[in-house]
């Protein structure tokens, strides 16, 4: 019998068990701590994980895009939460010129794991 919960639940569950085996990862996003994220994918993981590896953070999606590459760059695996897909376009520059350039713009092999 296939069990059947949402996309929330599932993405969720996909973090809780990555966060476990992994303590390089952690979270930031707007309201994802208390309040779980808009959309409750994060319900659960402060209380789990704690302050130091699920951050909230105040609104500025472009702030949040680079400080997720920075750390990405520095062994990191950072899951950046943006309230919805419009909020991206703000980022841009981050994603488009930085994230996605970064190992052309340096010369040598992508820091980034693929």
């Amino acid at each position: 019998m296939t069990r059947e919960i949402t996309y929330a639940e599932a993405l969720n569950e996909a973090l809780r068990e990555e966060m476990r085996r992994d303590a390089r990862v952690f979270m930031v996003g707007e309201d994802i701590g208390v309040h779980g994220g808009i959309f409750r994918v994060s319900r659960g993981l402060l209380d789990e994980f704690g302050e130091r590896r699920i951050k909230d953070t105040p609104i500025s999606e472009a702030a949040l895009i680079g400080l997720g590459t920075g750390a990405a760059i520095c062994g990191l695996r950072p899951i950046v939460e943006l309230m919805y897909v419009d909020f991206t376009t703000v980022a841009m520059d981050q994603i488009a010129n930085q994230a996605a350039k970064l190992s052309f713009m340096t010369g040598g092999p992508s820091p980034f794991p693929w």
